[in-house]
Protein backbone atom coordinates (compact mmCIF):
# COMPACT_ATOMS: atom_id res chain seq x y z
CA UNK A 1 0.00 0.00 0.00
CA UNK A 2 1.09 3.82 -0.93
CA UNK A 3 1.72 6.16 1.50
CA UNK A 4 0.11 9.56 0.90
CA UNK A 5 1.96 12.80 2.72
CA UNK A 6 -0.98 15.16 3.71
CA UNK A 7 -0.55 18.86 5.14
CA UNK A 8 -3.68 20.77 6.84
CA UNK A 9 -3.77 24.72 5.26
CA UNK A 10 -5.16 26.04 8.67
CA UNK A 11 -2.91 24.59 11.48
CA UNK A 12 -0.04 23.72 9.03
CA UNK A 13 0.34 20.20 10.06
CA UNK A 14 1.77 17.29 7.74
CA UNK A 15 1.70 14.05 8.44
CA UNK A 16 2.18 10.63 6.02
CA UNK A 17 -1.08 8.15 5.81
CA UNK A 18 -0.98 4.72 4.88
CA UNK A 19 -3.93 4.16 2.44
CA UNK A 20 -5.25 1.60 -0.49
CA UNK A 21 -5.39 3.18 -4.24
CA UNK A 22 -9.03 2.74 -4.40
CA UNK A 23 -9.22 5.00 -1.03
CA UNK A 24 -10.95 8.03 -0.80
CA UNK A 25 -8.74 11.12 -0.28
CA UNK A 26 -8.52 11.62 3.55
CA UNK A 27 -10.62 15.57 3.76
CA UNK A 28 -10.32 16.51 7.68
CA UNK A 29 -7.02 17.10 9.43
CA UNK A 30 -6.30 14.82 12.20
CA UNK A 31 -4.98 18.04 14.68
CA UNK A 32 -7.31 20.42 14.47
CA UNK A 33 -10.73 19.18 12.50
CA UNK A 34 -10.08 21.76 9.48
CA UNK A 35 -11.09 20.40 6.32
CA UNK A 36 -8.16 22.08 4.46
CA UNK A 37 -6.36 18.81 4.59
CA UNK A 38 -4.52 18.23 0.92
CA UNK A 39 -2.78 15.51 -0.44
CA UNK A 40 1.08 16.43 -1.23
CA UNK A 41 2.37 15.42 -4.25
CA UNK A 42 5.89 14.15 -3.51
CA UNK A 43 8.36 11.70 -5.77
CA UNK A 44 8.48 8.18 -4.57
CA UNK A 45 10.71 6.71 -2.39
CA UNK A 46 11.65 3.47 -3.13
CA UNK A 47 14.90 0.88 -4.16
CA UNK A 48 14.38 -1.85 -5.94
CA UNK A 49 16.33 -4.97 -3.86
CA UNK A 50 17.25 -8.26 -4.34
CA UNK A 51 18.90 -10.09 -7.39
CA UNK A 52 17.76 -8.03 -9.99
CA UNK A 53 17.98 -4.61 -11.07
CA UNK A 54 19.81 -1.56 -8.59
CA UNK A 55 20.51 1.85 -8.81
CA UNK A 56 24.37 1.15 -10.04
CA UNK A 57 24.05 -1.03 -12.99
CA UNK A 58 23.39 2.06 -15.67
CA UNK A 59 25.65 4.87 -14.00
CA UNK A 60 29.03 4.03 -16.11
CA UNK A 61 26.98 3.14 -19.49
CA UNK A 62 29.57 5.42 -21.03
CA UNK A 63 32.70 3.47 -20.04
CA UNK A 64 32.17 -0.36 -20.84
CA UNK A 65 34.64 -2.85 -18.92
CA UNK A 66 36.51 -4.72 -20.52
CA UNK A 67 35.50 -8.17 -19.72
CA UNK A 68 37.78 -11.69 -20.22
CA UNK A 69 36.24 -12.26 -23.46
CA UNK A 70 37.35 -9.06 -25.33
CA UNK A 71 41.10 -9.67 -23.34
CA UNK A 72 41.45 -13.02 -24.90
CA UNK A 73 40.27 -11.82 -28.45
CA UNK A 74 42.93 -9.07 -28.61
CA UNK A 75 45.49 -11.16 -27.79
CA UNK A 76 44.29 -13.87 -30.35
CA UNK A 77 44.03 -10.79 -32.84
CA UNK A 78 47.87 -10.02 -31.96
CA UNK A 79 49.41 -13.43 -32.32
CA UNK A 80 48.12 -13.74 -36.00
CA UNK A 81 49.56 -10.60 -37.00
CA UNK A 82 53.34 -11.75 -35.81
CA UNK A 83 52.51 -15.10 -38.57
CA UNK A 84 52.35 -13.13 -41.77
CA UNK A 85 55.23 -11.40 -40.50
CA UNK A 86 57.06 -14.81 -40.18
CA UNK A 87 55.98 -15.95 -43.70
CA UNK A 88 57.32 -13.11 -45.24
CA UNK A 89 60.73 -12.84 -43.95
CA UNK A 90 60.78 -16.86 -45.39
CA UNK A 91 59.54 -15.94 -48.80
CA UNK A 92 62.56 -13.79 -49.95
CA UNK A 93 64.64 -16.75 -48.48
CA UNK A 94 63.02 -19.44 -50.82
CA UNK A 95 62.74 -16.95 -53.56
CA UNK A 96 66.89 -16.28 -53.50
CA UNK A 97 67.23 -20.23 -53.53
Amino acid sequence: MPIYEYRCGSCGSEKEHLQRLSDAPIAVCPACGSDTYIKLISAAGFQLKGSGWYATDFKNAAKPKPDKAAAANSETVAAPAAAPAAVKEASPACAAE
